[in-house]
């Protein structure tokens, strides 16, 4: 009969630990739940202040002296071309000289046998950086006046950048967290809670897309440089207190 009521007596223990603990858990786990998780975002539409365009000067000769002297012509002709429509001398960057052996294959009997060197090909990259982006883009448009001058050149499109990039970004973090602080608002206005302080902040990546583009977006951020105009955005994940 004792041994019955000791047995009894650990089992009222256990069972009054057990609704402790459970109490406990239920407690933690309301507490836990008195926040409001949202997500802002701040977006702003922009044009490009600055201009990248960037070409290469192209001369093959049977010898490298020669083509030297030809391709050192013809990057004067594109240095007084790009002067004349306005840019300064300080925005123009020619890079050094490639030099390429080239060649033509010989054949037997149908059969390929080998090569024979047929001269050089010199290559000269040469860049444009300005703030001038209206007169870097027709200059870039009109390469044909140099080619008619008999300057071989091959470029690429031009880039678009911009200046004022930190300030922008400060601008869309305040733009999204304003957001995303009206969007908790309404969430607990409508709880009938009100908020008591921020508990937690997370900032997404810089989005920088063309504008009226469909572009994807990605984890790591995006920056186009194809586009003149463009579209910047940016998240901001909040997670407030509330009771």
């Amino acid at each position: 009969m004792k041994q019955n009521n000791g047995w009894a007596l650990i089992l009222g223990v256990c069972l009054v630990i057990a609704a402790a603990i459970g109490g406990s858990a239920y407690k933690y786990k309301y507490k836990a739940q008195n926040t409001v998780t949202v997500t802002g975002l701040g977006e702003k539409e922009f044009v490009s202040d600055l201009i990248v365009w960037r070409g290469w000067i192209v001369e093959q000769s049977d010898n490298v002296i020669s083509g030297y002297a030809k391709l050192e012509a013809n990057r004067q002709k594109v240095a007084d071309y790009i002067k004349a429509k306005g840019i300064a001398d300080s925005c123009v960057v020619f890079m050094f000289v490639n030099v390429n052996q080239t060649s033509e294959p010989i054949y037997s009997n149908g059969q390929y046998v080998g090569s024979r060197q047929t001269g050089y090909e010199l290559r000269q990259q040469f860049r444009v950086e300005s703030t001038d982006v209206a007169a870097v883009e027709d200059i870039s448009r009109q390469i044909s006046s140099l080619i008619a001058q008999g300057v071989q050149l091959e470029s690429w499109e031009p880039e678009y950048y911009y200046t004022k990039l930190s300030d922008l970004k400060l601008e869309l973090i305040e733009n999204a967290t304003a957001d995303a602080l009206s969007r908790a608002e309404k969430i607990v206005d409508k709880a009938d809670a009100s908020i008591i302080g921020l508990k937690s902040a997370r900032m997404g990546v810089i989005q920088i897309m063309g504008a009226n583009s469909n572009e994807a977006q990605s984890a790591g951020g995006v920056y186009n440089t194809a586009s003149k105009n463009k579209k910047a955005s940016i998240t901001m994940r909040l997670e407030y207190n509330v009771k």
